[in-house]
């Protein structure tokens, strides 16, 4: 019989606050983090986005890092802050002897720091240094490090459910008695080339994302990270459980490459797929937190399989990248935690910036902070490619 998967730990930054109190203050007081650029020099500065209120400097500051003798990219940064997070209840000795792994994922890797010096890199080889950390697998390799993790080490880069796969692959090593212990998540930093990249696909909105309303005009481009500590419960301090990832599932429909089926099919097969791994019935979700992007392709696609799976009794549900924006491949695992903290805290979260429902679509996502009983909360990341996965959290 396979091992019961737990969470034990969670860490989470973004643009919403630099940990978990920080980023429920916010969502109670209805206040999202979508607002000007400021961290570099953009011709689209007119675009909304969702920044971490951080410097660089800052950043190493909270991620108690003292040497110079790395470079610290912004994305590796914020991975170690989210991670460390995710570890603090943890004895140290504990992450170093026992079967731990780490698996992060991300889509930009070090490209923040990278891009500053790409032209000069042209003329001369006077930051070629730089070139090592613009590997995705960089920020992977420096939070191992920084725990000293050397038992299994990957990095996962499967678009917007890059982190959500990494938090899957990682319950399927515990549950297969491969590991006891993992941390798993995600981190993107805001850079010119995903801000120039989705501009060019035309799919940002000029004034900060609406999911989920009919009168949506895009994504909203954010930065974070968030990682959360996976334990066999038969290992796991039972004190520290705080709920069991008791289901997930990825889906590949292959549809197009960048754009969801309009009928939803890569996310109704990532879902039931979910369910079924769960044990659960559709009845039994109390709260769906959706990948919810305010794009009119994905909505109406999530919003028709979300129809398919639940209907006639649609659960809870809501997109919180009305608050955060959304983090690219962070953002599986910002959910995540996400999710984990609403069946700690008991309550919904509310999808902001909603006013009037979809024409195709007899479902409204929830608008205001609502206590209730959230017993199992499915989290949906659905990427560019036609990569789905849905995970489920459940109280214990």
């Amino acid at each position: 019989m396979s091992r019961k998967v737990v969470v034990t730990g969670i860490g989470i930054i973004s643009a919403i606050g630099n940990n978990a109190d920080e980023t429920l203050a916010s969502i109670y007081s209805l206040k999202s983090g979508i607002g000007r650029l400021s961290l570099f020099e953009s011709i689209h500065n007119n675009i909304s986005v969702a920044e971490v209120k951080v410097s660089n400097d800052q950043l190493l500051n909270l991620a108690g890092i003292t040497t110079e003798k790395e470079f610290y990219t912004r994305t590796a940064l914020l991975g170690i802050i989210a991670a460390r997070q995710a570890a603090s209840n943890t004895e140290h000795s504990k992450l170093i002897d026992a079967r731990t792994g780490l698996i992060s994922a991300t889509t930009v890797g070090g490209m923040d720091l990278n891009e500053q010096y790409y032209k000069s890199l042209l003329e001369n080889d006077t930051y070629k240094e730089y070139l090592g950390v613009f590997d995705s697998a960089d920020s992977a390799e420096k939070i191992a490090r920084y725990f000293g993790i050397k038992h299994h080490i990957t990095t996962i880069s499967t678009a917007c459910s890059s982190s959500a796969n990494s938090v899957m692959l990682g319950a399927r090593l515990i549950r297969n008695n491969q590991l006891d212990m993992v941390l798993v998540g995600g981190t993107d930093s805001l850079t010119k080339f995903t801000l120039n990249g989705f501009f060019a696909l035309e799919i940002l909105s000029p004034t900060g994302c609406r999911p989920f309303d009919q009168n949506r005009n895009g994504l909203t481009i954010g930065e974070g990270a968030a990682f959360l500590l996976l334990e066999g419960e038969d290992v796991a301090d039972q004190d520290k459980i705080i709920c069991e990832l008791s289901g997930y599932a990825n889906t590949n429909e292959a549809f197009h490459q960048t754009a969801s089926s309009s009928d939803g099919y890569g996310a109704v097969m990532a879902m039931k797929k979910a369910l079924k791994v769960s044990g659960l019935q559709p009845s039994d979700i109390n709260y769906v937190n959706a990948h919810g992007t305010g794009t009119v392709v994905n909505d109406l696609s999530e919003g028709r399989a979300i129809e398919t799976i639940f209907a006639p009794a649609i659960p809870k549900f809501s997109s919180t990248k009305s608050f955060t924006g959304h983090t690219l491949g962070a953002a599986g695992a910002i959910e995540a935690v996400l999710s984990v903290l609403a069946i700690k805290y008991q309550v919904a979260f509310p999808n902001l910036n909603f006013n009037q429902p979809m024409n195709e679509l007899s479902l409204k996502p929830q608008i205001e902070v609502t206590n209730a009983n959230i017993n199992h909360v499915m989290s949906n990341s659905f990427g560019f490619g036609g990569s789905n996965t849905s995970l489920i959290f459940s109280k214990v």
